[in-house]
């Protein structure tokens, strides 16, 4: 398989967006290895097409995938060059497939650059090379040579420079994809002689301008990515003519003004995301139109204004995100009966003012409910299927009491946000569900001990913030198979020495201890979570020095020591020695830099 997509929260439904995006490509390179497999005829490697293939392999100055090091001898069709595809009737190269094995490990890749031989490949159909990821320089211009090539994957190297616009003179080009590279300037406006053009992805590059009046001409797209780039203006009108779409995706970028009533008669379109932008005005009216979408994110823009009423006639709309905007009451009074496939919702951070959460998200299936800062009060919700819950976020609400019952029969939880609110509880009283990943309490007026939470929670944590709570009693000592990676138990009432046995907590990235009342030394097996990149100890009532150890951490990016009660020479390695001076700053006798001279010690 060619091709990986990011993770998504909801697996199942992951499914639809990796299958709009890819079932063309995938068929493509179907159609050049399975159509060429029909001849029994002996492959014979047409030397120039060689000589443009060793062409490639001599810009590539380090080949970690072994793929190249298969390209010898004179016979390029043989089936002995890996990724490389003949027709068997002619010898000459119609498929050139190199891509990164789907485990993404940091060791495999090519480093070099794209040699402009390969525009010589006159036969070219299919050229894949992604995942390389350092693989530089810019794409040649030969490229716009390869009159026969329908499919271009470029993806997820290191590729620079601007987009060559002679690349807008391939006919038959049925699909493109130049994402995760370094690509910058304009999107060449010759790209809109792609008539036959079915799927676009530039996403997460560095591309700016506009999106070209010329892509008025590309009714064939079905899928279209311009995500995470510094793509400005406005969202065309014309969009809303390309009624093959099913997936939209111009997130993280500049674009500004409204959103286009167009894109509302699309009738295919199964996703679609302008999250991450500067778009205002309202959500259309028309947005109901669209019944086939199954994902609307709109987060992270200035929309205001109300819910259109016909968003609850979206019969197949399973992700709601409508957070971070300055929509304002009140919701859709269709919405109790309305979206039956809704499995995901997120309003945060806008302007309701919800007081309780309404009945219509607590009595239906939902995996994941994100309603922070909508002005909710009282006491926790009771959701009438809690098994279905995978991910919670209610912080910086209004809520108060306790929390003993809450997470009761959430037997499929994973992630829960409950800080910034005024919650009162026992935590080390409470039972939390087994498959919990990432537990958020910070801020709000917990109490009881560490011990629970820490040694009888689910083996599966990896992220824990008890931050700015009331917590009191010692640290634990630690067991060995914790997946932790972040800790943060800063600003309560925590006293006690630092167990040597958190060297046990070897996925650890991020520590804060900050602002107890812990006492003791540092221990020397603290250097033992090589993986650290933050640690803060600060204002507590340590004693004796840093450990020398320490300096075995080399991914530390922050730290502080600041106001405790150390002394002695500050380890004198990186990055240590050039932290600022505020890191170490109101202890006892700290010295070395950056720190002035220990005595008796020239710097």
């Amino acid at each position: 398989m060619f091709f990986q997509t990011d993770q998504h929260p909801l697996p199942k439904m992951q499914n639809l967006r990796w299958v709009c995006k890819h079932l063309l490509i995938l068929s493509l390179c179907h159609m050049v290895s399975g159509g060429l497999a029909q001849s029994q005829t002996t492959p014979i490697c047409y030397e120039a097409d060689r000589a443009a293939l060793l062409g490639f392999k001599a810009r590539i100055l380090k080949d970690t995938t072994e793929a190249l090091s298969s390209w010898t001898g004179r016979d390029c069709c043989g089936g002995g060059w890996e990724g490389v595809e003949c027709n068997p009737a002619t010898g000459r190269v119609v498929g050139l497939m190199l891509q990164r094995p789907a485990d993404r490990d940091s060791g495999i890749y090519m480093k070099g650059t794209l040699s402009s031989s390969l525009g010589a490949l006159q036969f070219l159909e299919v050229m894949v090379i992604s995942g390389m990821k350092h693989i530089t320089g810019s794409i040649p211009e030969s490229f716009s040579n390869l009159t026969h090539l329908k499919q271009l994957v470029l993806e997820d190297n290191s590729l620079g420079g601007a987009i060559p616009s002679s690349l807008g003179h391939l006919p038959l080009l049925k699909a493109i994809s130049l994402s995760g590279n370094r690509l910058r300037g304009q999107i060449p406006p010759s790209f809109g002689n792609f008539r036959g053009l079915e799927q676009f992805n530039l996403g997460r590059n560095l591309l700016t301008g506009p999106i070209p009046p010329t892509f008025k001409n590309l009714h064939s797209l079905q899928y279209f990515d311009l995500s995470s780039n510094l793509i400005s203006g406005l969202i065309p009108d014309f969009v809303g003519q390309f009624h093959n779409l099913t997936f939209i995706d111009f997130s993280h970028n500049q674009f500004s003004g409204q959103i286009p009533n167009s894109i509302c008669s699309l009738p295919s379109l199964l996703d679609i995301s302008l999250s991450h932008n500067k778009l205002t005005g309202r959500i259309p009216d028309q947005i109901g139109s669209l019944k086939s979408l199954t994902t609307l994110s709109l987060s992270n823009n200035l929309l205001t204004g109300q819910l259109p009423e016909s968003i609850a006639r979206m019969q197949n709309l399973w992700q709601l995100n409508l957070s971070r905007n300055g929509l304002s009451d009140p919701l859709p009074g269709g919405l109790p009966k309305g979206l039956p496939s809704l499995l995901s919702i997120d309003l945060s951070y806008n302007n309701f003012n919800l007081g309780t959460i309404p009945q219509w998200i607590t009595g239906r299936v939902l995996a994941d409910v994100n309603l922070a800062g909508c002005k909710l009060r009282g006491t926790l919700p009771i959701f009438s299927r809690p098994d279905s819950l995978t991910s919670i976020d209610l912080s910086n609400n209004y809520f108060t009491a306790g929390i003993s019952n809450f997470f009761r029969n959430m037997s499929s939880l994973q992630k829960v946000n409950l800080s910034h609110n005024q919650l009162k509880s026992d935590i080390s009283v409470l039972r939390w569900p087994q498959g919990l990943s990432s537990l958020d309490l910070h801020s709000n007026q917990l109490y009881g001990s560490l011990y629970t939470i820490l040694n009888n929670t689910s083996s599966f944590l990896e992220a824990i913030d008890v931050s700015g709570n009331q917590i009191s009693g010692g640290i634990p000592e630690f067991s060995e198979g914790s997946s932790l990676k972040s800790l943060n138990i800063a600003a309560n009432k925590i006293a006690g020495h630092i167990p040597n046995s958190i060297s046990d907590l070897i996925e650890l990235e991020k520590l804060d201890i900050s602002r107890n009342q812990i006492t003791g030394t540092i221990p020397t097996s603290l250097g033992l979570l090589l993986k650290i990149q933050w640690l803060d100890v600060s204002i507590n009532m340590l004693t004796g020095k840093i450990p020398e150890t320490l300096l075995g951490i080399e991914g530390l990016r922050h730290a502080n020591f600041r106001a405790n009660r150390l002394c002695g020479e500050i380890p004198q390695g990186r990055p240590f020695n050039i932290f600022p001076v505020v890191a170490y700053a109101h202890n006892l006798c700290l010295c070395g830099k950056p720190m002035p001279p220990c005595r008796g010690k020239q710097q």
